[in-house]
């Protein structure tokens, strides 16, 4: 048979198609076939939720040493990473000035218990006065109370170390002009960590101190239980996030400054979770087939979290209904199926 002629029944048969449409007389359509599948009632779960948030490994101890005198360094006896133990020597400094007022002190010190001694004498004698006396012991009191502070001074030209720990920051060196609140170094003690991150002011009232939270530190891959130690009582207005403090129970493996992430257990609540399998892409939206009297039948739906294999399915879907969670992917609205769980 000719191409022309295979055209020319092709349009006849057409034609004949919309005439009877336009007569009014209905053509069967072929029926679709019934399709074997296997289905889950959908029922309620109560999920808690969670959030994870980003925090710091820090050391509980740290302190930055500062001078509170001014006057030029001398020595520095550590570097970067020394270790030392508590009361070792880590700046002295240069005060000739402060030495002299020491002397100074000593000196008026001694002059006035000689004086006091000498008015004591002469008032056995009848030669002095209580009056005297009197003032030459507030002078002596005077002159304790200025050495006590100019030996007080002193004591601040060497700086010790407050704890047991490492020095993980060194600013000043040996010649440098030390000044009062200027830092000169960093000391940590690394046997005691924490993580200190920003909650959320939306749960940070759900956390107490005392309560454990799961850390992690994903460039060592340990994941242990932290107690919150600290919880700050006000919310940064620029951030709306309060600050936690949460002790780890162990420091091997860690340094301070390594990046964590802490979960934090939100609020149980009712939902509906069913498997990945029984989700159907469908263009930029997504299926579930539900059975309906023997047949599918479509429904859009509108997904949420992702757990473990399962969708959590926000709308589109009730309670009780029973879905296709396989053999669903060629699936048309109104197929016949045939149950096989």
């Amino acid at each position: 048979m000719s191409y022309t002629k295979i055209l020319f029944f092709f349009c006849l048969f057409c034609c004949c198609l919309i005439t009877a449409a336009a007569a009014g007389v209905e053509v069967p359509a072929s029926p679709l076939p019934p399709t074997k599948v296997q289905t889950l009632e959908v029922q309620e779960q109560n999920i808690s939720s969670r959030v994870e948030v980003v925090g710091t490994v820090q050391a509980v101890d740290q302190a930055v040493i500062a001078a509170k005198i001014t006057g030029t360094i001398l020595e520095i006896p550590v570097v970067l990473g020394s270790k030392v133990n508590k009361g070792d020597l880590l700046v002295k400094i240069n005060a000739d000035e402060i030495s002299a007022r020491v002397l100074q002190a000593q000196a008026q010190l001694d002059q006035a218990r000689r004086n006091l001694k000498r008015e004591e004498k002469l008032l056995k004698q009848q030669a002095s006065t209580p009056e005297t006396v009197k003032s030459m012991r507030d002078m002596l009191a005077v002159a304790k109370a200025e050495y006590r502070e100019a030996a007080s001074m002193l004591s601040y030209t060497t700086i010790t170390a407050p704890f047991s720990g490492v020095i993980t920051r060194k600013i000043a060196n040996s010649g440098d002009l030390a000044t009062p609140g200027t830092p000169l170094m960093h000391l940590e003690n690394g046997s005691r960590l924490q993580v200190v991150s920003s909650i959320p002011e939306s749960i940070s009232l759900q956390i107490q101190q005392g309560d454990h939270l799961a850390v992690n530190i994903p460039v060592t891959g340990i994941t242990e239980e932290g107690e919150v130690a600290e919880i700050s009582p006000v919310v940064n207005p620029l951030s709306r996030t309060s600050q936690v403090k949460i002790n780890l129970s162990s420091s091997s493996g860690l340094r301070t400054g390594m990046f964590a992430r802490v979960r934090i257990p939100g609020t149980r609540s009712a939902t509906l979770m069913v498997p990945e399998q029984a989700v159907v892409p469908f263009g930029q939206l997504e299926k579930i087939f539900v059975v309906k009297e023997g047949k599918a039948q479509l429904r859009l739906v509108r997904t949420g979290m992702r757990k473990q294999g399962m969708i959590e399915i926000l709308s589109g879907l009730r309670p009780g209904e029973r879905i296709v969670t396989g053999n669903n992917r060629l699936l048309v609205n109104g197929q016949p199926l045939i149950i096989d769980n």
